[in-house]
């Protein structure tokens, strides 16, 4: 059964009506809804009583559409539909932490007492369901941050339900800081922060996603509870790096966790990037700002918040390959390969996938070879190389390269940027000749060990190697027939090298 969000508020209301239940919708929900942004498919509703309860009265009335998940321990109830639309009704609640947990003991209470625990005060208003459908009826288009107060107010009234109560509950003044677009806290930052440290993180989120500023205080919270994100779980942490990667501008989140130290503690390998060393009248760059600047620019040129992670990680090996030479400057030599292991170390410790941290370790070891396969001449060899080694990835990998271009020499950059889009001219040319999007030897591996009579092992791997090598170096064609003269050519002197080895390892 297919419905919309519009019949579900009103299927929402009328079991409230019949049930004697006030139901507010509440969080992100409202607060996007006032700026007119994109509804998310995440809806939360605060029932004045029984959350649990009032999702199984529901549950009669939605014949079906969607499923029912409780968590009866919280009085809490999940209704997921097929197209992804998740629905969830908490029981108004006062909530007290322990110092060592993120799990509070949770009690019966007001609305008031609900949303003055919520993270934000843009976070932090409700519409009851029966006033947001009054709303939607009427076509109350002009919403938001654009309809001055006084215009709103008079909206609100004219929409208001019969005990002249306003429509919106907004009891910490959200709807202002919408329009001042900055970020407070219904509490003292430091209970609202210490309670849950994982708002120091979403504080910095929203900021990026929203395009809002953090009140000054809030910042100088952050900066002291910062070691309080030692309690909040890897998985948890993740979550809300990949979510502020996925914002439009990631590096103004970024550089609000840099300023704070909450980098500090959760991903330190970044925050050593930052400094400038002098000797002789020899600088290097500050290796953090040209950080953050590659990000952004990776998030103009792609949409995915993983390969801006790449970005944000893909110098990290600096830090421990950086030396001065005398009469060369400074030099960061092999830090593509020290970046490799320290992102499979730190991706390991924020519990990605396998699949993440072979990504990602990936791009931050082969970020430099473009730039170096440019230096040295764009040959088909080297472009071949390139494109094996990279496979799915080598789209990516010059996204990535392109963007780790931040001169401010606007004639450097228009140079370096052309490079690359010959480097792509060339890359396509070879694949069009060789045929190399999957490649690997046209002479498979069982027919070498038929002509050979060989069984599985080393000696028909280096067989086959070798004949990949000599159509990766343009000796032969990416052809079955070049590739089996090539294995005729080649193998005696295999099979001899194999038979030597069988009479070194009998006589031991």
């Amino acid at each position: 059964m297919n419905i919309d969000l519009k019949s579900i508020f009103k299927v929402i209301s009328a079991v409230a009506k019949t049930e004697k239940t006030p139901v507010y919708i509440v969080g992100g929900f409202v607060r996007d809804y006032l700026m007119g942004r994109e509804q998310s498919k995440d809806v939360d509703f605060v029932v004045v009583g029984s959350g649990l309860a009032f999702a199984k009265a529901l549950d009669k009335k939605m014949k079906e559409a969607g499923s029912l998940v409780e968590f009866a321990d919280f009085d809490t109830a999940r209704y997921v539909f097929e197209d992804g639309l998740t629905i969830e009704f908490a029981g108004a609640r006062a909530e007290k932490y322990h110092v060592d947990s993120r799990k509070p003991a949770v009690a019966v209470a007001t609305l008031e007492h609900d949303l003055q625990r919520r993270d934000f005060t843009v976070n932090a208003m409700a519409i009851a369901v029966a006033d947001f459908v009054k709303m939607s009826s009427r076509d109350v288009t002009r919403r938001g941050i654009s309809v001055p107060s006084s215009e709103r107010t008079e909206i609100s009234r004219r929409f208001a339900p019969r005990n002249d109560k306003c429509v919106i509950v907004d009891l910490f003044n959200g709807q202002k800081d919408l329009e001042d677009k900055i970020l407070r806290t219904p509490l003292d930052p430091d209970i609202t922060f210490s309670d849950d440290p994982l708002r120091m993180m979403r504080a910095i989120r929203f900021a990026a996603q929203l395009n809002f500023s953090i009140e000054p205080k809030i910042l100088e919270a952050i900066h002291r509870n910062r070691e309080r994100i030692k309690i909040v779980s890897a998985e948890r942490v993740q979550e809300e790096l990949m979510k502020l990667m996925a914002t439009d501008a990631p590096g103004n989140g970024l550089v609000l966790m840099f300023q704070t130290h909450l980098m500090d503690l959760v991903l330190p390998e970044v925050s050593a990037l930052d400094g400038v060393e002098e000797i002789w009248g020899h600088q290097h760059k500050n290796n953090l700002v040209h950080t953050f600047k590659v990000v952004d620019n990776i998030a103009v040129r792609s949409d995915k918040p993983l390969l801006r992670l790449a970005g944000l990680f893909h110098d990290i090996g600096k830090t421990g390959t950086k030396h001065f030479a005398s009469g060369v400057g400074w030099t960061f030599h092999g830090h593509e390969h020290l970046g490799k292991k320290l992102v499979s170390e730190l991706m390991k410790r924020l519990r990605f996938s396998i699949n993440d941290i072979k990504y990602i370790a990936k791009l931050v070891r082969y970020h430099q070879q473009p730039i170096a396969l440019m230096d040295e001449g764009i040959t088909d060899s080297a472009v071949r190389r390139l494109v094996v080694n990279l496979g799915d990835y080598l789209e990516d990998l010059l996204i990535l390269g392109v963007s780790d271009i931040t001169t401010g020499n606007p004639t450097k950059l228009e140079k370096r940027q052309k490079n690359y889009e010959h480097l792509r001219a060339r890359i396509d040319e070879v694949l069009e000749k060789d045929k190399l999007r999957a490649f690997q030897s046209p002479f498979r591996g069982d027919e070498i060990m038929s002509a050979c009579g060989l069984k599985p092992g080393p000696t028909v791997g280096k067989i086959k190697e070798a004949i990949e090598e000599a159509i990766l170096e343009g000796e032969i064609s990416n052809e079955y027939d070049d590739a089996k003269k090539y294995f005729e050519k080649i193998k005696d002197e295999y099979m001899r090298q194999a038979l030597d080895w069988e009479k070194i390892k009998n006589k031991k």
